[in-house]
């Protein structure tokens, strides 16, 4: 999670600081998260084997999720110009690392690996989140109100298309959503700008294309 304090730091101090974000965002552990996964309290269930590929392959899309949201949150938070917006970007991102952990421990559950595509979005989110916050704290806080718009759509197709058997992935899934809808809510009500239609539906073809290629690898 990025600290108040790297303002503070040399440029040499700031790089070994981003790349330690950076790998440990793309070698989650489930041990990091601050709150216990909402799965702990939740039997496991015997799946057929296409159950679980299906469960996996959409917790594997949702894994690639928290990835892009740590990147995108760490990219606005180096860039931001209000220290109140740093302070949120620090926030949500540390909640988003819970998703990240819990998301791991379910692949783990599931015996797979995360998608191998993952460094990928990882730099590509970083960018948009850094040059958003270079244009303004407003845009900043309005593309994370619609990327969690984007990705609250997502939870809830998960949510419906989970095998009904798959109770710790659901439970998993439910709480990341109540978390996402909270952020985005939040974004917009500290002056995010509320982008129209046409942009959202880009980029949920964007996103569509995403999560497509994080499902299957």
């Amino acid at each position: 999670m990025p600290s108040p304090l790297i303002r503070h730091l040399s440029f040499i101090d700031k790089s070994i600081h981003q790349l330690d974000t950076v790998i440990r965002t793309l070698h989650a552990k489930q041990d990091r998260s601050t709150r216990a996964s909402p799965a702990d309290t939740v039997s496991e269930t015997e799946l057929t084997p296409a159950q679980k590929k299906h469960s996996a392959g959409l917790i594997r899309v949702n894994h690639s999720g928290e990835v892009c949201a740590q990147a995108l949150y760490q990219g606005q938070a180096l860039t931001a110009k209000l220290p109140e917006v740093k302070s949120q970007m620090a926030k949500a991102a540390s909640e988003e690392e819970d998703h990240l952990a819990w998301c791991q421990q379910r692949l783990n559950e599931l015996n797979t690996q995360p998608s191998v595509l993952n460094p990928l979005w990882y730099g590509i989110s970083l960018g948009i989140g850094a040059s958003a916050g270079l244009i303004s704290d407003k845009l900043s806080l309005g593309f994370v109100a619609a990327t969690e718009d984007q990705v609250c759509q997502h939870l809830s197709h998960h949510m419906q298309s989970l095998p009904v058997d798959d109770a710790k992935s659901h439970a998993i899934i439910k709480q990341m959503h109540i978390d996402e809808a909270e952020h985005g809510a939040i974004a917009l009500s500290a002056g995010g700008y509320d982008f129209p239609r046409p942009v959202k539906q880009a980029m949920s073809q964007v996103a569509r294309v995403m999560t497509g290629l994080s499902y299957r690898i």
